[in-house]
This record gives structure tokens, C-alpha cells and sequence, in this order.
């Protein structure tokens, strides 16, 4: 069967035909789940498998996602809170079991290659509903536990509001029961249900036995206009934990008995030990043993030492006596890679090269025939996710199974690798996912827990903590990958943009990922990967003419997903080019967008707010100039003005202005705190970030090659959220991607300069 993105159900599913064969027609798996799902505890009564009821009439809501600084917990918890009547502090996190049920659905769907015309709520095209459809059915079969692609919010908005107000129908069915009293006449107050007439009171906690058996009958969701708590800026629950220090992350665990180890790959990429004397190593106070490890899960080849802390093991692996060979037929060079890449970016512009995602009219035949043509070629580099807390894993194997402490974004895969590594059932491992210092899409990877577990396996049953020294991190990443798009476009007489043809190139992610993760689900052929051109093929302008064509290459270089992925560097490469046009058209950067957007009234209305919120047309002090940028990605859309200036030659921004549709605003002040987030990262990737590679070695080692936005630099960041009925959408990343294009749009009102490559490399 042809793949096109009409048939193709999940970039590296392979042939996910055969997992649909024979149980099409069988309806969706429930995601509300059963009571049992959730283990038994004294006072705690399952209703679902997501909410259990304690003795104080409190909620206990199952969290299978990881909490990485996005706010996710507080926000999942005031959604059953407010379908509760509960205070949000009411609402307590227990761990998820590794239940198939918590398998996020939402983030499948997204990966199919639709354009989102055709996913537009409202105005979904046939093939994008049977796809998603199929993708989701597919999804809750194969129950992938991950808190990653801003689609958690998304993936739980439904479920979570059915299984509190699931459970707060069978708690008030069972009061009226218990009263005999019709349900009507009660009050719910801070989980308290109260008959005023009767003089009846008592919690929920009073009534969860009698709940568990109790019929919900019909199960309604409160109305927007009774909402107390959604859609109101509320304080985030775990805030005063990490202000005061009792937050506890990955590198925090400490359990009886335990011993450190530190990791040290070979230098080169891909690189091997040829030699290791570790006896004078072993002679140090507090150093225990030397371990080799080989490659698992992505890895590169590795020695471990254990020693009674993480000082000892670290200072012990630098004074190893190690000769590294460099890997057979591998000369990785980044420089090389770009301009290869870009070779074969020209190729997919010029001809047929690479996988067509999007086809409309004939780009082709209109720009040859145009009054004006322009062309441009944008670069972007290697970027590391750059994780403030290193990377770490605390394992412990023993004859009854396996304990894996990890900050994950999967604790399904981690699960998965942790089996393989200790040659154990699944059912045997426990994975305790603690909260994370960063993730960005690092922790969607599973290297450093598969070396945990095997360095647990010879410390007699003892825990082992393994940390990886952030030398080892910046040099043994899984890279953003490296991109260049050649965009060519056209306008007619009258200036009106008529033709868009973009050819790019540059590493899938989505196959190399499954191969070293999940081989189970890798197919036997690599299939489009929609996060290679997002950000290109997806642009919500209406542009009568447009082909988009991407080259999938495999360069070797380790890569992987990191904040925004394909969005990340590709909104870049069109915003830039479509402001460009504006130039060339004589038109304002802002009115040109709008012309191209008189069919996509949600996408003007967030452009025309940030630019009316910025003061867009108004005059600026001298020498400072404002630049402009539209994105949609994870369903969200994001507009980013800048202001900006050259202060003895140095970047001076002044202010970032956002407006966001992101559907139902479920809690602005969180939304707010992930805008300015993505900006404060997505300026320190615009002006510093890159990775270089020389002879199969990445050069940057730490932070001081790889810089951070410091505090000095950061500018006021203003947000501003359309509202919407709609259901929410993601807000982790949507506003990465608009970062760069603003800046450099900004950079080239000030000067006139126009630059095309990531990281900007100011003017003089």
C-alpha cells in the first residue's frame, strides 16, 4: 500500500494496519477505568480508576504524568476539583499504577501529518476524523504512559472532568440513598453535602463505601457559568515546595543502603572502549567497583565507577586509565552535515527529492511565471535539551523485582527497558516517578535508566544512584536535529502573494526514537515523519499555490525530541521568509498577515491582539524597532511582537508582547507562566544555541559553551489570552517557536540586516 499522509497513521507504527485488522469494528477501549485499577489502601475507596475518596472526603487523583515545572499537577487537580465542589488543595496525587488506561491518546493523534485545516474543531475534513479516530482507538490499546507534545491538558480534558463528575454523581446518589432525599435539594460546598431543609451535613467521605456501589445514573459536567475555579488564575499547589526546598526531584532520592555511580561515555560519538586498566582506580577510598557499558537504548558505549557518593565515584572515572577507539566508518562532522543538507534541501525546492507533505495548485508553474520571485535558504544547528538537573536514575534489583526512582516523561518505556535490562517480566518492575528539573524532551529518553539498572544488577541489592556529570550530558545528547529550508516565493502585480514552494532536509526523529526505545513499535521502513515539517507545511495562510517538500536524512548524529520539535526551528525558517514577502510586497509585516488570514478568523484574532496590545503602528523612541511572528503548533496559536534595540552594539530587548488562543483558558495564571518560560528559552536558543561536531566529538561541554538567557538580559513579557470556548490545547511549547522569527524580524526593522541562521549573529 502507497503511504500518503491520508493513509499514514502514525509516523513509525510501520505497518499499523495489522494492529487494526480484526478489531476495527470493536468499540473504543473506556478510559474511565474501574475502581480496582487503583490499588487498595485503608480509608481510601476507589470510584474509578482515576479517583479515589478518603476518610476526610478528600480526592485522591491517580497521576500517570510527570510534573516538570508546566504546572500540570495543580492544573489536572482543579479540573476535578471544580466538578467536585472541592477546594483545590482538597485534591491530593497518588501515583498511577502502569495501567494501560493512563496511555495518552491525545499525543498519537497529533502526530498524524494532517494539515490543520483539515483538524480545525468545527470543520474536520472525513479523512482527518476516521484518522484520528483510528490513531486514538489504536492509542488506547497500546497505552504509551508519556507526558510530552503540550498534550496533556488535551488528552485529559474529557476523562478527568467524567471521573469526577462520575464520582460526584455516585456520592450524591448514594447520600440521597442514605437521606431519602431527592438529589435536587442538595448543596455541595467544599465536599461537604448539606440538605438545609432537613438540617442533613456530611462529607464525601461519609458516603464513598456506599458510593462504590451506587449506579451515577446520568453524568453531567458542570456549565462554564458555574464554574468557580476553571478559567480563574489560581496559585499553583506546589509552589512552596519548590520555593523552600521540601520538592524532591530525581537527584534527591536517598534510600537505605545506597551507592553512587558516576557515568563516563567515550568521547567520540559512537565511540567504544579499546582499553581500560581501572586496578589504581579501584585502590581509592570509598571507590567500590568499575563497570563497562555497552550501548543500550541510544547509548554510547560507557564505564561506570560506584563509590559511597556521587564525589568519589566522579573524581575516580576522571582518573581512569582509558584508551577510547573512535567508531568504525564514522566521521561526523556538523559542518559537513549542513552543507549536505542543504544540497539536498535545494533538491526537494527544485524537483521531487523527499516526501511531499502539502500540495496545493502549481507552486511550481506560478513562480515561474511571477511578477516578483524571491528565494532564501534559513539554517538552524544542533541544539541540546540543556536539563538544569542532570541526568540521573536510582535502581535497585532484588529477587522479589526491580525499583526504578526516575524523573521520566515515560515511565512506560522506562519500564519496558528496565525488564530487558534485568531480563525480567514488566510485571516486575515498579518505575516511581519523581518530579523533573527540566525535561524539554530529554526524559523521553530511557539511556539513563537501562545504565541504572545495569549497574544496580552488581550492587548486590544494594540502590545504586547514577548521575551523569553535565560534561557527559552537553556531549551525549539526543540532539535537536540540525535543518535548512530553501523557500521560494512569488507575488502577483498587485503585490498578493500567489505562490509558496519550500523544499527543507534534515533528521527524523520520530523513527530513530522508536528504534532505540520501543523496536517493538519501529517499523520495518522509515515512515514520514511529521515533525520534520511542522512549521512548513502546516502555515495557516491561504496561499493559492503551495508544495512543501522534506528530505528525511540520517546523518548518525544521536537525535531526538526537544521543546517544540520541528516547530522549533522551521517557524523560524517561514516566519522569517513570510515577512520577507511583506518586504517585498511593500506591505506592513502585520497587514500583510492579515490579508493571508481572512479565512482563519481565530489566527487574525490573536495576531490583531498582540499587535493592538504592543501599540503595533505607533511610533518607538529612536533606535528601537518592533518585530512581528504568527505560529500555530499543538493546536495553539501564538503572536509574538518585540521590541527591540542596539546599545553600543549590544541586543537590548525591551518587551515581548504574546497573545494565545489555546482554547479554554483552564488556568490563566499557569498559562501565563509557561509563556514567559518559552520565551526566556526560545531567546537563549535564538542568541546562543548550537552544538558543533569535529571528527564525532560535540565541542560545547557545559554551560559556559552553551549560554543561558541570564536574568540581566530578560525582558517584561506580557501575556495576553483570546478567549475561547473551544477545548484546550497545549501551552508547554506553542510559544518557542514564534521567538526566533520575532527577533530576527525585529533585528532587520532596526537595521536592515536580514539574518537566515540560527543562532543570530548580531549586526557590526
Amino acid at each position: 500500500m502507497k503511504l500518503t499522509r491520508r493513509t499514514l497513521l502514525w509516523s513509525g507504527l510501520g505497518a499499523a494496519g495489522a494492529l487494526v485488522v480484526g478489531w476495527s469494528g470493536m468499540p473504543p477501549r473506556s478510559r474511565l477505568g474501574k475502581p480496582d485499577t487503583l490499588p487498595p489502601a485503608e480509608g481510601e475507596v476507589g470510584l474509578n480508576g482515576w479517583l479515589k475518596i478518603d476518610a476526610q472526603g478528600h480526592a485522591l487523583l491517580a497521576m500517570p504524568y510527570a510534573e516538570m515545572g508546566q504546572g500540570v499537577h495543580s492544573t489536572l487537580a482543579l479540573l476535578v476539583a471544580e466538578e467536585l465542589n472541592l477546594r483545590p488543595d482538597q485534591v491530593r496525587l497518588i501515583p498511577a499504577t502502569h495501567d494501560a488506561l493512563y496511555g495518552n491518546v491525545a499525543v498519537l493523534a497529533a502526530s498524524l501529518p494532517f494539515h490543520p485545516r483539515d483538524t480545525e474543531p468545527g470543520h474536520e475534513t472525513t479523512s482527518a476524523r476516521l484518522g484520528q479516530w483510528m490513531i486514538r482507538k489504536i492509542g488506547r490499546e497500546l497505552g504509551l504512559v508519556m507526558t510530552g507534545g503540550s498534550a496533556t491538558m488535551a488528552d485529559t480534558w474529557e476523562v478527568l472532568r467524567l471521573a469526577a463528575a462520575t464520582a460526584r454523581a455516585q456520592l450524591l446518589g448514594a447520600a440521597s440513598l442514605r437521606w431519602k432525599l431527592p438529589v435536587s435539594e442538595f448543596n455541595v460546598v467544599q465536599g461537604v453535602i448539606t440538605h438545609p431543609a432537613g438540617g442533613h451535613h456530611a462529607h464525601y467521605g461519609e458516603f464513598a463505601a456506599a458510593a462504590a456501589t451506587t449506579p451515577p445514573g446520568e453524568v453531567r459536567f458542570k456549565k462554564r457559568e458555574q464554574w468557580a475555579l476553571l478559567g480563574k488564575p489560581q496559585k499553583r499547589l506546589d509552589i512552596p515546595a519548590r520555593t523552600n526546598g521540601q520538592a524532591r526531584y530525581g537527584i534527591d532520592t536517598r534510600l537505605p543502603g545506597m551507592v553512587f555511580a558516576v557515568v563516563r561515555h567515550a568521547p567520540m560519538l559512537g565511540g567504544s572502549v579499546a582499553r581500560m586498566n581501572s586496578n589504581e582506580v579501584l585502590k581509592r577510598p570509598g571507590v567500590e567497583r568499575v563497570l563497562r557499558l555497552a550501548s543500550v537504548a541510544g547509548s554510547t558505549e560507557a564505564v561506570a565507577v560506584v563509590g559511597i557518593s556521587t564525589w568519589h565515584a566522579k573524581q575516580a572515572s576522571l582518573a581512569l586509565d582509558i584508551d577510547w577507539a573512535a567508531p568504525l566508518n564514522a566521521r561526523l562532522d556538523s559542518q559537513a552535515i549542513q552543507q549536505a543538507l542543504e544540497a539536498q534541501a535545494q533538491a526537494a525546492a527544485d524537483g521531487d527529492a523527499g516526501f511531499s507533505f502539502h500540495k496545493v495548485g502549481d507552486a511550481p508553474a506560478q513562480l515561474a511565471s511571477a511578477a516578483k520571485r524571491l528565494n532564501a535558504v534559513y539554517k538552524a544547528p544542533y541544539l541540546a535539551h540543556a536539563t538544569l538537573e542532570p541526568m540521573n536514575c536510582t535502581a535497585q534489583v532484588t529477587p522479589q523485582g526491580v525499583q526504578v526512582w526516575a524523573p521520566t516523561q515515560v515511565p512506560g518505556l522506562a519500564r519496558a527497558v528496565a525488564a530487558r535490562v534485568a531480563d525480567v517480566p514488566e510485571d516486575k518492575v515498579t518505575v516511581h516517578m519523581t518530579q523533573i528539573g527540566g525535561g524539554f524532551g530529554r526524559r523521553l529518553e530511557v539511556d539513563s535508566v537501562a545504565q541504572a539498572v545495569r549497574v544496580a544488577l552488581e550492587t548486590g541489592g544494594r540502590p545504586v544512584q547514577l548521575v551523569w556529570p553535565r560534561e557527559e550530558d552537553f556531549t551525549h545528547d539526543f540532539y535537536r536535529p540540525a535543518g535548512v529550508a530553501v523557500l521560494q516565493g512569488s507575488l502577483d502585480a498587485q503585490g498578493q502573494l500567489q505562490a509558496l514552494r519550500i523544499g527543507s532536509a534534515g533528521d527524523a526523529i520520530t523513527p530513530r526514537h522508536l528504534e532505540r526505545n520501543a523496536p517493538w513499535l519501529a517499523g520495518p521502513v522509515d515512515t514520514p515523519d511529521k515533525t520534520t515539517a511542522e512549521g512548513l507545511f502546516d502555515l495557516p495562510y491561504a496561499i493559492p499555490h503551495q508544495l512543501m517538500r522534506h528530505v528525511a536524512t540520517r546523518s548518525g548524529v544521536p537525535v531526538g525530541y526537544w521543546r517544540s520539535v520541528g516547530h522549533s526551528h522551521n517557524a523560524f525558517f517561514s516566519e522569517s521568509f513570510i515577512d520577507e514577502l511583506a518586504r517585498l510586497a511593500g506591505q506592513d509585516p502585520v497587514a500583510f498577515r492579515l490579508g493571508l488570514l481572512k479565512d482563519r478568523p481565530r489566527h487574525a484574532a490573536v495576531l490583531q491582539l498582540a499587535a493592538s496590545k504592543a501599540g503595533w503602528g505607533q511610533a518607538l523612541p529612536k533606535g528601537q524597532a518592533r518585530g512581528v511572528a504568527l505560529h500555530e503548533s499543538f493546536d495553539s496559536t501564538v503572536a509574538m511582537v518585540m521590541e527591540v534595540s542596539l546599545q553600543n552594539k549590544a541586543l537590548k530587548i525591551h518587551r515581548v508582547v504574546c497573545a494565545v488562543d489555546c482554547g479554554t483558558a483552564v488556568n490563566p495564571a499557569v498559562i501565563a507562566q509557561q509563556v514567559e518560560g518559552s520565551v526566556v528559552f526560545g531567546l537563549s536558543a535564538a542568541l546562543y544555541g548550537r552544538i558543533d561536531i569535529v571528527n564525532n566529538e560535540v565541542r560545547q561541554k557545559n554551560f559556559p559553551d552553551f549560554p543561558l538567557l541570564s536574568l540581566r538580559e530578560c525582558p517584561p513579557i506580557e501575556t495576553h489570552i483570546v478567549p475561547s470556548t473551544l477545548p484546550p490545547t497545549g501551552m508547554g511549547e506553542p510559544a518557542v517557536p514564534p521567538v526566533a522569527p520575532a527577533l530576527a524580524n525585529a533585528l532587520f526593522a532596526l537595521t536592515g540586516q536580514r539574518l537566515r541562521e540560527l543562532p543570530l549573529q548580531l549586526p557590526g
